[in-house]
Protein backbone atom coordinates (compact mmCIF):
# COMPACT_ATOMS: atom_id res chain seq x y z
CA UNK A 1 0.00 0.00 0.00
CA UNK A 2 1.12 3.57 -0.72
CA UNK A 3 0.92 4.57 2.95
CA UNK A 4 3.50 1.89 3.75
CA UNK A 5 6.10 3.30 1.38
CA UNK A 6 9.04 5.23 2.76
CA UNK A 7 9.11 8.96 2.04
CA UNK A 8 12.15 8.34 -0.15
CA UNK A 9 10.17 5.96 -2.38
CA UNK A 10 7.23 8.34 -2.46
CA UNK A 11 9.49 11.26 -3.38
CA UNK A 12 11.10 9.28 -6.18
CA UNK A 13 7.73 8.20 -7.62
CA UNK A 14 6.21 11.68 -7.36
CA UNK A 15 9.31 13.31 -8.89
CA UNK A 16 9.04 11.02 -11.89
CA UNK A 17 5.32 11.71 -12.25
CA UNK A 18 6.02 15.45 -12.21
CA UNK A 19 8.65 15.10 -14.92
CA UNK A 20 6.36 13.25 -17.30
CA UNK A 21 7.31 9.61 -16.72
CA UNK A 22 4.57 7.06 -17.29
CA UNK A 23 3.17 5.07 -14.38
CA UNK A 24 4.42 1.78 -15.82
CA UNK A 25 7.95 3.14 -16.32
CA UNK A 26 7.94 4.34 -12.69
CA UNK A 27 6.80 0.87 -11.66
CA UNK A 28 9.71 -0.73 -13.51
CA UNK A 29 12.29 1.65 -12.06
CA UNK A 30 11.10 1.87 -8.45
CA UNK A 31 9.56 -1.57 -8.01
CA UNK A 32 6.37 0.02 -6.66
CA UNK A 33 3.14 -1.43 -8.05
CA UNK A 34 1.35 0.79 -10.57
CA UNK A 35 -1.88 0.82 -8.54
CA UNK A 36 0.04 2.11 -5.54
CA UNK A 37 1.64 4.80 -7.70
CA UNK A 38 -1.79 5.77 -9.02
CA UNK A 39 -3.27 6.13 -5.53
CA UNK A 40 -0.25 8.10 -4.39
CA UNK A 41 -0.54 10.40 -7.42
CA UNK A 42 -4.23 11.05 -6.72
CA UNK A 43 -3.56 11.92 -3.06
CA UNK A 44 -0.67 14.18 -4.05
CA UNK A 45 -2.80 15.92 -6.68
CA UNK A 46 -5.62 16.52 -4.22
CA UNK A 47 -3.11 17.76 -1.65
CA UNK A 48 -1.51 20.15 -4.16
CA UNK A 49 -4.96 21.52 -4.99
CA UNK A 50 -5.57 22.31 -1.31
CA UNK A 51 -2.16 23.94 -0.94
CA UNK A 52 -2.74 26.18 -3.96
CA UNK A 53 -6.26 27.08 -2.81
CA UNK A 54 -4.80 28.18 0.52
CA UNK A 55 -1.62 29.97 -0.55
CA UNK A 56 -2.49 31.54 -3.91
CA UNK A 57 -4.59 34.37 -2.50
CA UNK A 58 -4.34 38.20 -2.48
CA UNK A 59 -1.99 38.11 -5.45
CA UNK A 60 -0.68 41.44 -6.74
CA UNK A 61 -0.50 40.37 -10.37
CA UNK A 62 -0.61 42.99 -13.12
CA UNK A 63 -0.76 41.02 -16.38
CA UNK A 64 -2.86 37.86 -16.60
CA UNK A 65 -3.31 35.67 -19.66
CA UNK A 66 -5.90 32.89 -19.92
CA UNK A 67 -6.33 29.99 -22.33
CA UNK A 68 -7.73 26.45 -22.63
CA UNK A 69 -5.99 23.14 -23.42
CA UNK A 70 -7.83 20.23 -25.01
CA UNK A 71 -7.57 16.64 -23.79
CA UNK A 72 -9.85 13.64 -23.46
CA UNK A 73 -10.96 10.99 -20.99
CA UNK A 74 -11.14 7.38 -22.15
CA UNK A 75 -11.70 8.23 -25.81
CA UNK A 76 -12.17 11.22 -28.07
CA UNK A 77 -15.59 12.83 -28.21
CA UNK A 78 -16.45 11.43 -31.64
CA UNK A 79 -15.93 7.86 -30.44
CA UNK A 80 -17.74 8.57 -27.17
CA UNK A 81 -20.78 9.80 -29.08
CA UNK A 82 -20.75 6.76 -31.37
CA UNK A 83 -20.46 4.29 -28.49
CA UNK A 84 -22.84 6.26 -26.24
CA UNK A 85 -20.59 5.63 -23.25
CA UNK A 86 -22.08 8.51 -21.28
CA UNK A 87 -25.44 6.79 -20.91
CA UNK A 88 -24.22 4.73 -17.94
CA UNK A 89 -22.99 7.75 -16.01
CA UNK A 90 -19.31 7.42 -16.87
CA UNK A 91 -17.41 10.48 -18.04
CA UNK A 92 -15.74 10.06 -21.42
CA UNK A 93 -14.81 12.30 -24.31
CA UNK A 94 -13.31 15.76 -24.55
CA UNK A 95 -12.08 17.60 -21.47
CA UNK A 96 -10.62 21.10 -21.29
CA UNK A 97 -8.10 22.55 -18.85
CA UNK A 98 -8.60 26.29 -18.32
CA UNK A 99 -5.35 28.02 -17.34
CA UNK A 100 -4.50 31.48 -16.00
CA UNK A 101 -0.89 32.70 -16.07
CA UNK A 102 0.79 35.77 -14.60
CA UNK A 103 3.02 36.67 -17.53
CA UNK A 104 5.50 38.56 -15.30
CA UNK A 105 6.01 36.10 -12.42
CA UNK A 106 5.04 32.98 -14.49
CA UNK A 107 2.74 31.93 -11.63
CA UNK A 108 -0.38 29.92 -12.44
CA UNK A 109 -2.83 31.35 -9.88
CA UNK A 110 -5.66 29.01 -10.84
CA UNK A 111 -6.85 26.40 -13.31
CA UNK A 112 -10.05 24.47 -13.89
CA UNK A 113 -10.88 21.15 -15.55
CA UNK A 114 -14.20 20.56 -17.31
CA UNK A 115 -15.95 21.24 -20.58
CA UNK A 116 -15.71 24.36 -22.74
CA UNK A 117 -19.06 25.81 -21.70
CA UNK A 118 -20.14 29.23 -20.51
CA UNK A 119 -20.67 27.77 -17.04
CA UNK A 120 -17.04 26.58 -16.83
CA UNK A 121 -15.82 29.95 -18.11
CA UNK A 122 -17.82 31.69 -15.39
CA UNK A 123 -16.49 29.42 -12.63
CA UNK A 124 -12.90 29.75 -13.86
CA UNK A 125 -12.89 33.55 -14.18
CA UNK A 126 -14.73 34.03 -10.87
CA UNK A 127 -12.11 31.90 -9.11
CA UNK A 128 -9.35 33.93 -10.78
CA UNK A 129 -10.92 37.22 -9.71
CA UNK A 130 -11.20 36.03 -6.09
CA UNK A 131 -7.43 35.47 -5.92
CA UNK A 132 -6.35 38.94 -7.08
CA UNK A 133 -5.85 41.97 -4.84
CA UNK A 134 -5.71 44.73 -7.45
CA UNK A 135 -6.82 45.73 -10.93
CA UNK A 136 -5.16 43.69 -13.68
CA UNK A 137 -4.87 43.67 -17.44
CA UNK A 138 -6.43 40.44 -18.66
CA UNK A 139 -5.88 38.87 -22.07
CA UNK A 140 -7.69 35.96 -23.70
CA UNK A 141 -8.30 34.46 -27.10
CA UNK A 142 -11.52 35.20 -28.97
CA UNK A 143 -13.61 32.51 -27.23
CA UNK A 144 -17.00 34.19 -26.81
CA UNK A 145 -17.60 32.76 -23.33
CA UNK A 146 -14.81 34.89 -21.85
CA UNK A 147 -16.47 38.24 -22.45
CA UNK A 148 -19.56 37.62 -20.32
CA UNK A 149 -17.53 35.67 -17.74
CA UNK A 150 -15.12 38.59 -17.26
CA UNK A 151 -17.99 41.06 -16.97
CA UNK A 152 -19.70 38.82 -14.42
CA UNK A 153 -16.58 38.34 -12.27
CA UNK A 154 -14.77 41.69 -12.56
CA UNK A 155 -17.42 44.17 -13.63
CA UNK A 156 -15.63 47.34 -14.65
CA UNK A 157 -12.63 46.65 -12.38
CA UNK A 158 -10.43 45.15 -15.09
CA UNK A 159 -8.61 46.13 -18.26
CA UNK A 160 -9.55 43.31 -20.60
CA UNK A 161 -8.62 42.68 -24.21
CA UNK A 162 -8.92 39.73 -26.59
CA UNK A 163 -6.69 38.58 -29.41
CA UNK A 164 -8.01 37.05 -32.62
CA UNK A 165 -5.63 35.10 -34.86
CA UNK A 166 -6.27 34.27 -38.51
CA UNK A 167 -4.50 31.12 -39.69
CA UNK A 168 -3.52 29.99 -43.16
CA UNK A 169 -5.66 27.35 -44.84
CA UNK A 170 -4.40 23.80 -44.51
CA UNK A 171 -5.14 21.11 -47.07
CA UNK A 172 -4.60 18.36 -44.50
CA UNK A 173 -7.67 16.78 -42.94
CA UNK A 174 -8.35 18.09 -39.44
CA UNK A 175 -7.92 14.68 -37.85
CA UNK A 176 -4.47 14.28 -39.44
CA UNK A 177 -3.06 17.75 -38.71
CA UNK A 178 -1.09 17.84 -35.44
CA UNK A 179 0.81 21.11 -35.85
CA UNK A 180 -0.88 24.52 -36.15
CA UNK A 181 -0.92 26.33 -39.50
CA UNK A 182 0.90 29.61 -39.98
CA UNK A 183 -0.56 32.74 -38.36
CA UNK A 184 -1.52 35.16 -41.13
CA UNK A 185 -3.00 38.02 -39.11
CA UNK A 186 -3.38 39.06 -35.45
CA UNK A 187 -6.05 41.47 -34.24
CA UNK A 188 -5.95 42.86 -30.69
CA UNK A 189 -9.24 44.29 -29.43
CA UNK A 190 -9.87 46.19 -26.15
CA UNK A 191 -13.08 44.86 -24.56
CA UNK A 192 -13.36 46.39 -21.08
CA UNK A 193 -11.50 49.23 -19.40
CA UNK A 194 -8.31 50.62 -20.91
CA UNK A 195 -5.94 47.76 -21.70
CA UNK A 196 -2.58 48.53 -23.30
CA UNK A 197 -3.13 47.16 -26.79
CA UNK A 198 0.47 46.04 -27.29
CA UNK A 199 0.21 43.93 -24.12
CA UNK A 200 -2.91 42.05 -25.25
CA UNK A 201 -1.36 38.65 -25.80
CA UNK A 202 -1.69 34.94 -25.04
CA UNK A 203 1.87 33.99 -26.02
CA UNK A 204 3.07 33.23 -22.49
CA UNK A 205 0.09 31.10 -21.52
CA UNK A 206 0.34 29.21 -24.81
CA UNK A 207 3.94 28.39 -23.91
CA UNK A 208 2.64 27.19 -20.55
CA UNK A 209 0.29 24.89 -22.44
CA UNK A 210 3.36 23.30 -23.99
CA UNK A 211 4.96 22.91 -20.56
CA UNK A 212 1.81 21.20 -19.29
CA UNK A 213 1.78 18.73 -22.17
CA UNK A 214 5.46 17.89 -21.70
CA UNK A 215 5.21 17.31 -17.93
CA UNK A 216 1.72 15.83 -17.61
CA UNK A 217 1.78 12.48 -19.36
CA UNK A 218 -2.01 12.37 -19.76
CA UNK A 219 -1.90 15.36 -22.10
CA UNK A 220 0.92 14.12 -24.34
CA UNK A 221 -0.25 13.92 -27.94
CA UNK A 222 -0.21 10.76 -30.07
CA UNK A 223 0.33 8.38 -27.16
CA UNK A 224 -1.75 5.86 -25.22
CA UNK A 225 -1.16 7.76 -21.97
CA UNK A 226 -4.60 9.38 -21.75
CA UNK A 227 -6.66 9.25 -18.55
CA UNK A 228 -9.39 6.67 -18.10
CA UNK A 229 -11.08 8.58 -15.24
CA UNK A 230 -11.79 12.28 -14.75
CA UNK A 231 -10.67 12.03 -11.11
CA UNK A 232 -7.23 10.85 -12.20
CA UNK A 233 -6.97 13.57 -14.84
CA UNK A 234 -7.80 16.35 -12.36
CA UNK A 235 -5.30 15.00 -9.83
CA UNK A 236 -2.53 14.79 -12.45
CA UNK A 237 -3.08 18.40 -13.55
CA UNK A 238 -3.18 19.63 -9.94
CA UNK A 239 0.06 17.76 -9.16
CA UNK A 240 1.72 19.36 -12.17
CA UNK A 241 0.77 22.88 -11.11
CA UNK A 242 1.76 22.29 -7.51
CA UNK A 243 5.16 21.18 -8.80
CA UNK A 244 5.34 23.98 -11.38
CA UNK A 245 4.45 26.80 -8.97
CA UNK A 246 6.46 25.77 -5.91
CA UNK A 247 9.25 23.39 -6.97
CA UNK A 248 10.32 23.85 -10.59
CA UNK A 249 12.76 26.69 -11.29
CA UNK A 250 11.63 28.78 -14.26
CA UNK A 251 14.51 29.62 -16.59
CA UNK A 252 13.10 33.06 -17.44
CA UNK A 253 13.01 34.28 -13.82
CA UNK A 254 15.67 31.94 -12.32
CA UNK A 255 13.48 30.94 -9.38
CA UNK A 256 10.13 29.33 -8.82
CA UNK A 257 6.99 31.28 -9.81
CA UNK A 258 5.79 31.22 -6.18
CA UNK A 259 9.02 32.93 -5.08
CA UNK A 260 8.77 35.56 -7.81
CA UNK A 261 5.16 36.28 -6.84
CA UNK A 262 6.09 36.60 -3.14
CA UNK A 263 4.04 33.57 -2.09
CA UNK A 264 7.07 31.72 -0.65
CA UNK A 265 10.54 32.78 0.43
CA UNK A 266 12.39 29.79 -1.00
CA UNK A 267 12.03 26.99 -3.48
CA UNK A 268 10.35 23.83 -2.26
CA UNK A 269 11.41 20.29 -3.08
CA UNK A 270 9.28 17.31 -4.04
CA UNK A 271 10.21 15.89 -0.61
CA UNK A 272 8.66 19.00 0.98
CA UNK A 273 5.44 18.43 -0.96
CA UNK A 274 5.35 14.75 0.02
CA UNK A 275 5.93 15.60 3.69
CA UNK A 276 3.25 18.31 3.72
CA UNK A 277 0.64 16.10 2.07
CA UNK A 278 1.53 12.60 3.28
CA UNK A 279 2.88 13.58 6.70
Amino acid sequence: MANQLSNEKKTMAVSMLCEGSSIRSIERITGVHRDTIMRLGIRMGEGCQKIMDEKLRNLSSKLIQVDEVWGFIGMKQKNANEKKVNTDGKVAGDVWTWIALDSETKLVPTFAVGDRSQYMANCFIEDLASRLSNRVQLSSDALRAYESAVERAFGSQVDYGSIFKTFSHSELAEQRRYSPPDVMHVKRTPVTGSPIVDLISTSHVEKQNHTLRMHCRRLSRLTNAFSKKLENFKAAVALHYGYYNFVKTNAAIRCTPAMEAGVTNSAWTVANLVEMIEG
